[in-house]
């Protein structure tokens, strides 16, 4: 196996471990928002799309007889799970929330533009495929939140005026 490949199915592992790190990210944040339905509804509908693309991923190491890395998935989650606690004690939870899930879809963006490189240079052209479907799913979610950043903005500092705990959340 070349040096190509064998980054491939290390950042392939990671990649896997990104997504199901977002999933439980998402995941706690939507259950969270109350009052802001509309990214509520986008955040559960992008998670959908994210255990797809973990699924997606899964296949991709299974097909070049590898496996996902449990320690990666479980520390990704584990990161998640914190980050979510965290935004329980944050009166601006939601904000912070949206930044971070921008900041986060960027991270992805690039992750899957290497990994679409990596699988050119390694002639594994089903892998690429695959991140080339993937990417503009993470480009128009990240497109989506840079949309709403303001709008959610303004709405948190609207609410918060009247009431900070249903501002927060």
């Amino acid at each position: 196996m070349n040096d190509a490949t064998e980054h491939l199915l290390d950042w392939l592992r990671d990649a896997h471990a990104m997504e199901k790190q977002a999933e439980t990210m998402l995941t706690a944040t939507a259950e969270r928002l109350e009052n802001y339905p509309e990214l509520r509804a986008k955040l559960q509908a992008h998670c959908e799309e994210t255990r797809q693309q973990a699924d997606l991923l899964r296949q991709c190491l299974e097909r070049l007889g590898e496996d996902t890395s449990t320690m990666k998935d479980i520390m990704g989650k584990t990161m998640a799970t914190a980050q979510g606690f965290s935004g329980v004690f944050a009166p601006d939870e939601v904000v912070k929330a949206a930044m971070a899930s921008y900041t986060f879809e960027h991270m992805e963006i690039a992750s899957y533009r290497c990994l679409i490189a990596a699988a050119e240079l390694a002639g594994d052209m089903e892998t690429k495929r695959v991140c080339e479907q993937i990417l503009p799913q993470e480009e128009a979610m990240a497109k989506w939140l840079l949309e709403h950043l303001a709008p959610v903005t303004q709405q948190f500092l609207a609410r918060d005026e009247f009431d900070a705990d249903t501002a927060k959340r």
